[in-house]
């Protein structure tokens, strides 16, 4: 990916329809339904083996485990955006750079919590800023400041919308909630999926080379 066409994006600007991404993440889910719900089972299974039998390491699911798991979703969206064939391996493809990964979720969290710490909207522009932090490193190569860095300032230049699109992601995360969680399993792919077709479509122009 081209820092100099990411700068080209933001100075041209951009807008994107929230409705238009919400149902192409659905329909994207509705690509391989059985494969991103028993993967989001799994992911789910983890979290709660965690929870209640392994608390005292509960940070290292959290640090080592979560986000490669998390980033597979991003890897099997690439492959259903490209029409390729998706097996389930394709979802632990985030491991393949778990390093990245690893050190965009750690240090995003910890600006993140700097950022509520010092002073509550900090934390929350942040927290909405680097949503393409760890799709910038695994489509754009960059290290994982240069990831953090490119995600904080594309999304700067529509940082209300963004934050509009991130709330109700959140929502219908929420409502998957209920009854007893019993819709994450499609809440969660979904909201993922979505946020690549939005990067995607953004970002279209400088994946061209």
């Amino acid at each position: 990916m081209n820092k100099e066409k990411l700068s080209q994006l933001r100075e041209r600007g951009y807008d994107f329809d929230i409705a238009n991404i919400l149902e192409r993440g659905f329909r994207m889910f509705l690509a391989q339904p059985l494969l991103s719900f028993s993967y989001t089972l799994l992911i789910i299974s983890l979290q709660l083996l965690f929870a209640l039998y392994l608390r005292e390491v509960t940070f290292l699911y959290a640090l080592l485990l979560a986000p490669p798991l998390f980033s597979g979703f991003y890897f099997v969206a690439n492959k259903i955006s490209m029409g390729q064939p998706v097996v389930y391996p394709d979802f632990f493809k985030g491991f393949s750079v778990a390093w990245a990964v690893i050190s965009i979720w750690l240090i995003g969290q910890i600006l993140t919590a700097l950022g509520f710490f010092a002073f509550i909207i900090p934390g929350i522009y942040l927290a909405v800023a680097y949503s393409f932090s760890v799709l910038m490193a695994i489509f754009g190569g960059f290290d994982f400041w240069t990831a953090l860095e490119e995600s904080r300032k594309l999304i700067t230049v529509r940082w209300w919308k963004f934050f509009a699109f991130s709330l109700i992601l959140v929502v219908i995360n929420l409502i998957g909630l209920l009854p007893l969680g019993f819709l994450l399993p499609v809440t969660i792919p979904v909201t993922f999926y979505a946020t690549y077709i939005l990067f995607e479509d953004l970002t279209r122009d400088v994946f061209a080379e």
